[in-house]
């Protein structure tokens, strides 16, 4: 039954060699990693202009000059970018510049930041959507956060079905927001130009008024710099692009940051020039909308409802950016080695799961609230930012040699690096209340990629083979063998467990657990063994409590320690029968499983299970 709901929701599972056929043309990874920086434009605006209003309308001007310095910073971005998913086209972004340059420590800081930030991305995004959804339909403020989780649910599902299909699917949503707000802000420029909408504006540019000052003004340039969250996903995701990898990524990073360049101005200019001011009931963008269209008519739902879209799907890009990230920690052995393994469709289910989980859970804690999660995000986007762009500083030097023009580009990594730490101590000046999180939260996620790293270096040290002189080390050989036979009663099962363990095991003995529930019972199974089986030695063990476990653990670790002396192998038995169809495994007792888990910490064993599988 799970197999078959697991083949309607994700598909047919596909051929190793179709991998080729999921790489994603300009077009397509448009679509599928540009949405969540597309989708910034339906709040950035409206972040500082939140701000910029509690001086009172007269600040509203400063939109405008907030704009222009996000868009400088938007380029230097992009050019920065560009030239990392030339040096590093294996895919990492940050963590893997940070890694090469500055070391893994500061690798670990940009990879957990933005391994964080992608589920914070999924969550912004559906609250986003919901908030859109709810503007639209007011009945269902109050069910936000089943709306913003339900949103995460249908894209983990589209996104377990490989890069093909979910791009094919966001390809609708984000060129049809694409082409709404490309009509929405011309015809609103044209409306301006011919004077059909008069300027409304509450104050014009470089009106003095008393609450200006510098930290008022970074405060509102720190909420508008989430416009340019998502932007990174591009080079992290350079492996899925189709050859030649890097010129693709390249041009649809251009490409992205020019729409996303145009729509924020655009939306900003709009913002302006119509007098708006934000409020609880309905966004920037709707009023926007509905200035432009003169009220809510058809034209004012397209808005609406493209909105909602793109930042439903915007959630895809974390989708998309998360699991190859995960991948490139987990070949370094920061992250399990289970993020190494692609599922049915290709993809890398496990870090596509790990992701909805986490931004599910991210999604309850803060209540849906986009107010609450922008300015984490926007941390969780900047460190990586600076340390990346720093660290292409120190690449560059370090060719300089190989590289014509290195200082030119240097300058330019110098900028956007300059720019992104002042962004993060400005963030962290003046929006403590809400980044506060992540100063805990990256300790924790580092202490967990070291414990991991610490894992993994240990077994790899003791699992190695040793050799001396060129000579590998004498392997060990047993003088005989011990087969530990696990007896619960007697059956054609226990029949032929002991058949088995006597042609694998000079010394075979069978251990039965006795409680006092039936004492009758269990002298009789004792009698019937000893009869049937006089050449098996049989031990009962009693015990006055109702659990198996612990009995069999103490009996085992003492055969384990006697056969190390007697220079015995030692295997224990669990015989088990199998039912013929699978559902009828939960009407039996599963102790078996318990067993073996208990079982596995004894060291010098070997645990083998002998399965009986029945004919109805």
């Amino acid at each position: 039954m799970f197999r078959n709901l697991k083949r309607v929701v994700i598909g047919k599972p596909l051929k190793t060699s179709e991998e080729a056929g999921q790489s994603l043309t300009k077009s397509k990874a448009l679509a599928l990693l540009s949405s969540d920086a597309l989708s910034s434009v339906a709040y950035g605006t409206e972040s500082i202009t939140s701000v910029l209003i509690a001086a009172g309308a007269v600040a509203l001007w400063l939109q405008l000059p907030i704009a222009i310095i996000i868009l400088i910073l938007l380029a230097a971005i992009v050019l920065s970018y560009r030239q990392i998913i030339r040096a590093y086209p294996n895919g990492g972004g940050a963590y893997t510049v940070a890694s090469t340059n500055w070391g893994p420590k500061a690798g670990l800081v940009a990879g957990g930041s933005l391994l964080v930030d992608y589920m914070l991305t999924v969550a912004v995004s559906a609250a986003a959507a919901a908030d859109a959804i709810t503007a639209a339909v007011p009945a269902l403020l109050h069910y936000a956060v089943p709306l913003s989780i339900f949103t995460i649910l249908i894209l983990t599902a589209l996104n377990l079905r490989g890069l093909r299909e979910s791009a094919n699917f966001l390809m609708v949503p984000v060129y049809f927001f694409i082409v709404v707000m490309t009509l929405t802000i011309l015809w609103g420029l044209f409306q301006v130009a011919t004077g059909s909408i008069p300027e409304h504006v509450a104050a014009k540019v470089g009106t003095d008024f008393s609450g200006l000052t510098v930290v008022f003004f970074l405060r509102a340039l720190s909420s508008g710099s989430s416009s340019l969250t998502g932007v990174e996903a591009i080079s992290n995701a350079v492996p899925n692009f189709k050859e030649p990898k890097e010129k693709h990524a390249a041009s649809t990073l251009t490409m992205m940051a020019g729409i996303l360049a145009f729509f924020f101005l655009g939306i900003t200019f709009l913002s302006y020039w119509y007098g708006i001011q934000p409020n609880s009931h309905s966004t920037v963008l709707s009023q926007i909308a509905a200035e432009t269209f003169g009220g809510q008519n058809i034209f004012f739902y397209l808005v609406q409802l493209a909105t909602a879209l793109i930042l439903a799907v915007a959630a895809n890009t974390g989708f998309s950016a998360f699991p190859v990230l995960a991948v490139n920690l987990a070949k370094d052995k920061y992250l399990p080695h289970l993020y190494l393994d692609k599922g049915d469709r290709l993809g890398y289910s496990n870090g596509i799961l790990s992701l909805s989980v986490g931004a599910i859970i991210l999604t309850v804690i803060f209540h849906g609230s986009t107010d609450n999660l922008i300015p984490l995000y926007a941390v969780g986007v900047f460190v990586p930012f600076t340390l990346s762009q720093s660290g292409m500083i120190i690449h560059w030097y370090r060719n300089r040699h190989e590289e014509g023009f290195w200082w030119a580009k240097s300058i330019i990594n110098f900028i956007g690096a300059a720019m992104s730490a002042g962004l993060v101590v400005v963030l962290f000046v003046t929006r403590l209340n809400h980044v506060w999180p992540y100063l805990f939260i990256m300790p924790l996620v580092m202490f967990m990629f070291f414990k991991i790293h610490q894992h993994y270096e240990n077994i790899a040290r003791q699992l190695r083979l040793q050799y001396v002189n060129n000579v590998k080390a004498a392997r060990h050989e047993y003088d005989g063998s011990t087969a530990i036979i696990l007896v619960s009663n007697l059956t054609r099962v226990t029949s032929e467990a002991v058949d088995y363990a006597q042609s694998i095991a000079t010394k075979v003995v069978a251990m039965h657990v006795s409680l006092d529930v039936n004492p009758g019972r269990e002298a009789k199974i004792q009698a019937q063994f000893k009869e049937d089986f006089g050449d098996v030695r049989y031990v009962d063990v009693h015990t006055s409590y109702r659990s198996i476990v612990r009995p069999v653990v103490n009996f085992v670790s003492k055969v384990a320690k006697q056969s190390e002396k007697a220079n015995h192998s030692v295997t224990v038995i669990i015989p088990q029968f199998v039912p013929k169809k699978p559902w009828q495994n939960v009407l039996h007792n599963q102790s078996s499983f318990r067993l073996r888990a208990a079982l596995s910490s004894i060291d010098n064993i070997s645990i083998s299970t002998y399965y009986y599988h029945l004919s109805e």
